[in-house]
């Protein structure tokens, strides 16, 4: 479907980089960013009143979740 959108020149710029890694073309770039920002309106999980966040979250899920080491070192480390 064609659509006239009035973008400004710095999202224009962003999208077309991202096709050119991508290699795709800037409509199917530009309606991929669409649809991810609608879907994260979506309420977060929450537990006890805090915000859950899926361990894919972690390094756009390349990375584990942090383990008790990690957590007492960043703790104890002086601001």
């Amino acid at each position: 479907m064609r659509m006239t959108l009035n973008l400004s020149s710095e999202a224009i710029a962003k999208v077309r980089q991202l096709a050119l890694e991508r290699r795709l073309p800037m409509g199917v770039v530009a309606s991929e960013l669409i649809l991810q920002a609608l879907e994260a309106r979506k309420p977060p999980r929450v537990r006890n009143g805090v915000p859950l966040f899926s361990s894919q979250a972690c390094a756009g899920g390349k990375a584990s979740p942090p383990g008790i080491a990690l957590v007492n070192r960043l703790r104890d480390q002086e601001l």
